[in-house]
């Protein structure tokens, strides 16, 4: 395990920075790479959502306080650019981003890159119908096995109100895989 302060420090020194930062990429690009994946959807998109994610996290580790784990910090970036993404994509294509998702989700047959059975993509048809904030807080949860309170960092909300929305999405999959 790496000194998580000592590492911020490399960070943020302009002699150690682009050696800490191609460590920093290497441990985290993979993890990332799935999170922002399993909210835009495309592999394609996933790729360039990742690297403005980086390239964010590079220009503004300067800027980073330690108020969060360094971790949650990186995810609650790679969430925003996610998010930031399917809405210009929506807005470019004159679209809802309800609608955005479902045609994304209906591609995945399509998709190279998905490698999944019937019901993995049962699973995410279930998962796009869900609002925003409820496929966040269920995808971090359960495919991410993220503590609550980890979460709470990333989505900057409070733990009760994140257990009420995964209840809430849990149950509406649920109710839709019956279907």
């Amino acid at each position: 395990m790496i000194n998580e302060i000592a590492f911020i420090e490399a960070l943020k020194n302009s002699k150690t920075r682009e050696a800490a930062f191609g460590e920093l990429m290497s441990m985290y690009k993979e993890r990332l790479y799935w999170h922002i994946r399993k909210i835009v959807i495309s592999h394609d998109d996933t790729d360039d959502v990742l690297q403005n994610t980086f390239i964010k996290i590079f220009r503004n580790i300067k800027n980073f306080k330690g108020d969060s784990k360094l971790f949650s910090w990186m995810y609650r970036i790679a969430t925003n650019e996610s998010i930031t993404h399917l809405n210009k994509k929506a807005k470019r294509n004159n679209i809802g981003i309800e609608t955005l998702q479902d045609h994304l989700v209906n591609s995945l047959e399509a998709d190279v890159y998905f490698d999944g059975d019937e019901i993995q993509l049962k699973l995410q048809k279930a998962l796009a119908l869900l609002p925003q904030k409820q496929r966040l807080v269920f995808n971090m949860r359960y495919f991410d096995n993220l503590k609550y309170e980890q979460i709470s960092e990333i989505l900057d909300t409070s733990v009760g109100a994140l257990k009420a929305s995964y209840h809430h999405a849990r149950k509406k999959i649920e109710m839709n895989l019956i279907e």
